[in-house]
């Protein structure tokens, strides 16, 4: 089983190096230093001019630094028999390209891994329970996201693993997601302060990234769930409270009214996660049942996460 494991995890390519694949590289580089003989390469988009500018400089340096190497390819414009073609030198592919390349790209690289005949497969589904959500939801982005996981599902010469992690911890304190507004020094519920989500730092699903994918004996076809924290909306308000000693105004927005938000604006994405999240069901999961509970590997709470990033 060992040596089986190490011959079908030293070739590793890594789409995209946003929030989330610079985390994910960064641990790689670290697992890979473990274990010997492994090789991590990163596909980016080609600069768009000659003039490379200096995030991009930045970025470079930073893969050069971590040993990574890079492929130059366009996930969006690249049509499937060219990514395949890209996709064939390696025996694992980790996509860590989300929704904000639209929508279509997600089938279109699974479906490119599929024709490469890539040994090991982690699709872009860092996110929610998509089966427990099930189709028709909301967030019409999920939809795509199941038919990837039947492509998936319907073949056996690929192994695949998708890892739950919930939403990005950051998210809960995003502005225009609006439900922990610190301008207004308000807390908004989905759905009821007893809903409960999810929640995972991108640097805590590198981490388990890596480790999930060297765990031996082998996971495989499967999916694996992680959380940082699962917690309600008013554990979520007292979390706040505590860490910044205030008193927030807390206010509930019902299934109901977060349906009807959408109805008056039926493209507007935010509105659509709201949606969503607001029903409870498959966007929160157990953490004592999670990979890292089990294997005793300690995450981000939301605490820790005020603590360090809004404290101060």
């Amino acid at each position: 089983m060992q040596a089986d494991h190490a011959v079908e995890t030293r070739n590793i390519l890594v789409l995209g190096a946003g929030e989330l694949g610079l985390c994910v590289l960064r641990e790689l580089a670290k697992a890979a230093a473990n274990e010997g003989g492994v090789r991590i390469t990163v596909l980016l988009r080609p600069a768009v001019t000659a003039a490379i500018p200096k995030p991009r400089a930045e970025l470079l340096e930073q893969l050069r630094m971590l040993g990574v190497g890079v492929l130059s390819a366009d996930i969006i414009e690249d049509p499937v028999e060219e990514l395949a073609g890209n996709f064939r030198r390696f025996d694992t592919v980790i996509s860590c390209v989300g929704f904000v390349a639209g929508a279509g790209v997600q089938l279109k690289i699974t479906q490119a891994v599929l024709e490469a005949g890539v040994k090991r497969y982690v699709p872009w589904q860092f996110g929610v329970d998509y089966d427990a959500i099930g189709k028709g939801s909301a967030q019409d982005l999920f939809d795509e996201q199941l038919e990837v996981r039947a492509l998936l599902r319907a073949q056996g010469r690929t192994e695949w693993l998708i890892i739950s992690t919930g939403m990005f911890t950051s998210f809960l304190f995003e502005p225009a997601f609006g439900v922990v507004d610190l301008a207004r020094n308000t807390v908004h519920a989905l759905g009821s302060w007893n809903t409960q989500v999810t929640v995972t730092t991108p640097e805590d699903i590198g981490l388990l990234t890596a480790r999930i994918l060297f765990t031996r004996p082998r996971l495989a076809n499967r999916v694996v769930f992680v959380a940082g924290d699962t917690l309600s909306y008013g554990q979520l308000a007292d979390r706040v409270d505590a860490a910044l000693d205030r008193k927030v105004h807390r206010i509930e927005w019902t299934v109901q009214k977060l349906n009807d938000d959408l109805a008056a604006a039926p493209d507007d994405q935010m509105r659509k996660y709201r949606a969503v999240f607001a029903q409870g069901k498959g966007v929160a999961w157990d953490k004592r049942n999670t990979f890292n509970a089990v294997h005793g590997i300690e995450l981000t709470t939301t605490a820790d996460w005020i603590n360090e990033n809004l404290k101060g």
